[in-house]
């Protein structure tokens, strides 16, 4: 396997960072299409909570967490800017792209990070700050440092920390942590591995050159068809369970149904022909049913409250 030290050395030597950056490339650094998820799914979180905050308090508790995954995400790509200087996919990158120099990017993820969970306990609560570090601490020394680049299983046991969010949202209304928000938590970690495992599938030839042993250049492309089909069947009825638990609607259940039929259905259709174009609809689709079903919470509940 790449030896990271080796490909940050090269990396380092090979990048020539130019002074500063702008306010886009630090934009870059938080991962604003990740976080966008993770804000929507903490929020959903949060207004499903029974328990009520000052709006002001409850923006802040949102804009916490957003600052905290931001976070995350910059010393990611600090440590990983070996890599991705290697991949295709992140090549473009601000520290690889030498935009921003690395160690401004970990400065920049470690005082967000630290700054959005004191935030987050002054102003909210302890309990959610104190899940919002466990969430920031997971995803930066257990996955990212750790798993990583040493397991195949690295998307399965690293895809808690973008499964915490909600819990996070729910904590903050209520000062504490239910079912209901550990079903929250269930429904994304379920929904990660065939997720990126899709992707996965048709930029194999870029982890290979990075080193990185996802599922496909270790085990190879027929056992993650498999995997993704397994965890797909999973994911389906975990996706209704909302409406069998009480804290969603006939609504909900049915598009959630559908919506866990559908998914399967790309699974099965990427088991039997694993071609490109299969791939790349299942993962973009996946990214749509992750949405629609956390939307869905917040429009049965609109109907709950009518």
């Amino acid at each position: 396997m790449t030896d990271s030290t080796l490909h940050a050395d090269t990396a380092s030597d090979a990048v020539s960072v130019v002074d500063g950056g702008t306010v886009g490339d630090y934009i870059a650094l938080l991962k604003p299409r990740v976080m966008s998820l993770v804000i929507f799914t903490a929020f959903v979180g949060y207004v499903l909570a029974p328990g009520a905050l000052h709006p002001v308090l409850g923006a802040i508790a949102i804009l916490a967490v957003a600052v905290g995954a931001g976070a995350s995400g910059a010393i990611n790509m600090w440590y990983d800017r070996d890599i991705d200087a290697v991949m295709a996919r992140t090549k473009g990158r601000p520290i690889p792209a030498g935009r921003v120099n690395a160690d401004e990017a970990l400065a920049f993820g470690v005082v967000l990070s630290i700054g959005s969970v004191v935030v987050m306990g002054l102003a909210v609560n302890w309990l959610a700050a104190g899940l919002l570090a466990l969430t920031i601490g997971y995803y930066v020394f257990f996955y990212t440092m750790w798993l990583k680049r040493r397991t195949p299983q690295n998307i399965v046991v690293g895809g808690a920390a973008g499964a915490f969010p909600p819990m996070i949202g729910w904590a903050a209304a209520t000062g504490e942590v239910s079912i209901e928000s550990l079903v929250l938590f269930a429904i994304i970690f379920m929904w990660t591995p065939p997720h990126f495992w899709a992707l996965a599938l048709y930029r194999s030839g870029d982890y290979r050159a990075a080193g990185v042993p996802m599922l496909p250049v270790v085990a190879g492309r027929a056992e993650t068809r498999r995997q993704i089909v397994i965890y797909s069947v999973l994911l389906a009825p975990l996706g209704v369970a909302p409406w069998w638990l009480g804290f969603a609607g006939p609504f909900y259940g049915s598009v959630a149904a559908v919506l866990g039929g559908v998914f399967l259905l790309g699974a099965m259709r990427v088991w039997r022909d694993d071609q490109e174009r299969h791939c790349r609809q299942l993962f973009g689709f996946s990214i749509l049913y992750l949405f629609a079903i956390f939307a869905m919470l917040l429009v049965d509940r609109g109907i709950a409250v009518l």
